[in-house]
């Protein structure tokens, strides 16, 4: 069993955890130890590929020689090879650009434009980046990964506060950096997990850190770790005598950001556009950064560079049949896809109809792209338009609420053939869309809650619910 997770939250890998002593209790055999791995996944997991085929191996021999080739055994086994399995982790990278997670492209910044309207209370700002001589393609869908870098004023006080040389030099990754380029480029100082405070609680022998991470005292932690960071803890509970590689031990990886891509190919050959809010916030008295969007805000002006690679989504796709009706819910930074379906319907003159729904919190100031959508309703490119700015009313309006007040066109439309695409917040956006979604199913379709909520599985199982939401 590998599990894959976050250790920043409290149920970490609990899946793949819950799987393994369920299928144990079944009998199962395990073939290896179960892994549980963090957001920097590469190395335990392709140790557990690796073990996994070393004990399958055996197995395959026996199968082999067992089948003599006469049908179903065989057939089973060359289905499933272990060269298949051996070789399928990156095989279809190397076949697209020899730019990868591991090897970004460098990409020029061409444009750094702020959307936000004076006075708003958000910072969004669009990104045009150069991908000439790369050998990157995408499609509307995908993610453009970025390969940030942490405050630099930041780094520096963690530096000081711990006491320790910046020139020190560390090994991570095959690769040899003073402790500042590796606070600076490598390791997250920003994330504070359970798993770090632990680790930490060790080298600062803190009893008081160990009481709050003792049983019991979960709703206190969880309070501890919300708008904190890895300077708070160690100005709050300082080790003594802390060596540079002690204290990275403690830390993970730094990881690379995924924006949805803003833009098309097909109309903006070799570039690639993003959508991008930046995060600045006040906590515990302090000021607070987001590491990706204010690197990306503030650092990537027009001529600077910012390592990037593709990252596919295979499942946040048009449809294959142009002429197929186009539902588009994305209220913010959601709406970074869908910037990039029109374009590409544009661009290959697709027939088929489209509508977007967006919301925030302005009209005046928050209306991102407003000019674009402006002129595809004046075009006729863009067939209906939704708004919901919460802040406008006296009562907040969400996209939620426009879905449910075009409930029978919505379901017009999802008859008709359309497929319905949902970008940005998964909390509670993606929730309250999909409860409503089911609502106007059973309103308008005349179903019961549950024949509804069948309905819209089979929309997820058609490909035509699609939702990119984080």
């Amino acid at each position: 069993m590998l599990g894959l997770g976050d250790s920043s939250y409290a149920k970490f890998c609990q899946a793949g955890k819950d799987f393994d002593t369920r299928l144990a209790a079944l009998g199962a055999e395990r073939l290896t130890s179960r892994v549980d791995s963090d957001v920097d996944y590469d190395t335990s997991a392709e140790r557990w590929i690796d073990d996994a085929i070393e004990a399958l191996k055996p197995l395959n021999q026996v199968a082999t020689s067992q089948a003599s080739g006469t049908g179903t055994a065989a057939s089973l086994m060359d289905s499933f090879t272990l060269a298949a399995l051996a070789g399928g982790m990156g095989a279809a990278a190397t076949a697209e650009s020899r730019y990868s997670r591991k090897t970004p492209f460098v990409a020029p910044v061409l444009e750094n434009i702020t959307l936000s309207g004076r006075g708003s209370s958000k910072e969004v700002h669009h990104l045009e980046l150069s991908l000439e001589g790369s050998g990157l393609t995408y499609e509307p869908g995908d993610a453009l990964g970025v390969v940030v870098k942490n405050d630099a004023p930041l780094v520096d006080d963690l530096i000081d506060t711990l006491v320790l040389d910046p020139l020190a030099t560390i090994t991570t990754h095959n690769s040899t950096l003073s402790l500042r380029d590796a606070f600076l480029n490598a390791y997250d100082i920003t994330t504070l997990s359970r798993a770090f405070l632990e680790k930490y609680a060790a080298l600062a022998e803190s009893a008081e850190l160990r009481t709050l991470l003792s049983a019991g005292n979960e709703a206190a932690l969880r309070d501890y770790l919300y708008g904190r960071d890895v300077l708070d803890v160690v100005r709050q509970f300082p080790a003594r005598k802390l060596k540079s590689a002690e204290f990275v031990g403690t830390l993970r990886t730094l990881q690379p950001r995924l924006y949805s891509i803003a833009s098309s190919l097909a109309a903006n050959p070799e570039a690639v556009h993003i959508t991008v809010g930046a995060v600045r916030y006040d906590s515990h008295g302090r000021a607070r950064r987001g590491v990706a969007s204010t690197y990306l805000a503030d650092i990537a002006r027009t001529g600077a560079s910012v390592p990037v690679y593709i990252e596919a989504n295979r499942h946040f796709k048009l449809p294959q049949d142009a002429h197929a009706p186009v539902i588009m819910i994305g209220p913010g930074t959601g709406i970074a896809p869908f910037r990039a379906f029109m374009e590409e319907r544009q661009a290959l003159d697709a027939p088929g109809k489209n509508w977007l729904f967006f919301g925030d919190r302005h009209f005046r100031t928050d209306f991102l792209y407003q000019r674009e959508w402006q002129r595809y309703v004046k075009d006729g490119a863009l067939t209906k338009i939704d708004l919901a700015f919460s802040r406008d009313t006296e009562d907040k309006v969400y996209v939620q609420h426009r879905l449910r007040e075009q409930g029978k066109a919505v379901y017009e439309w999802l008859q008709e053939g359309a497929h319905l695409y949902v970008c940005g917040d998964a909390e509670h956006m993606a929730r309250d869309v999909h409860t409503a979604l089911i609502d106007v199913i059973a309103q308008h379709g005349g179903l019961s809650q549950e024949a509804a909520a069948e309905y819209v599985k089979t929309l997820q199982r058609e490909k035509r619910y699609q939702r990119d939401v984080y």
